[in-house]
């Protein structure tokens, strides 16, 4: 299985990855990553904060962006450089996130690609943006 390589990738190119995202995935990523911040695994203490109610790690949920790249834009083989990200709405359990990239820059001489990331949720709404920087593979 081999990604799309420089030369075959155009400008406006697209793919995207979708998945609704569960208590368990963030109780899971919770588990891998340390991070046990109330807002994501205490349902009494996220009612206390700003979104009152639990929500998904934003990180996990910019974990689907990952998918896009290292499985179908450019694909396997990928070397994902670098993610610029902002964090634009709350991601809740039950939340059906569609993960989007677009290459937007093709930088052949360095083999490497620039793609706008977007994720947004059921309703159509925007809740992560960013550019992510990629190397295609050879």
């Amino acid at each position: 299985m081999k990604g799309k390589t420089i030369s075959e990738i155009k400008l406006g190119d697209s793919a995207f990855f979708e998945k609704t995202l569960t208590r368990t995935d963030a109780y899971l990523f919770a588990g891998i990553t340390g991070d046990l911040n109330p807002a994501h695994v205490n349902a009494v203490e996220a009612e206390k904060g700003m979104f009152k109610k639990q929500v998904v790690h934003g990180v996990l949920t910019a974990g689907l962006i990952s998918t896009v790249l290292g499985m179908y834009l450019p694909g396997p083989g990928t070397i994902y450089l670098a993610q610029e990200l902002r964090f634009t709405a709350p991601v809740y359990f039950g939340d059906t996130i569609k993960a989007t990239a677009e290459v937007i820059e093709i930088i052949p001489e360095k083999n490497r690609i620039k793609l706008k990331t977007t994720c947004t949720n059921q309703d159509g709404k925007e809740v992560i943006t960013g550019v992510a920087t990629c190397m295609p593979p050879r």
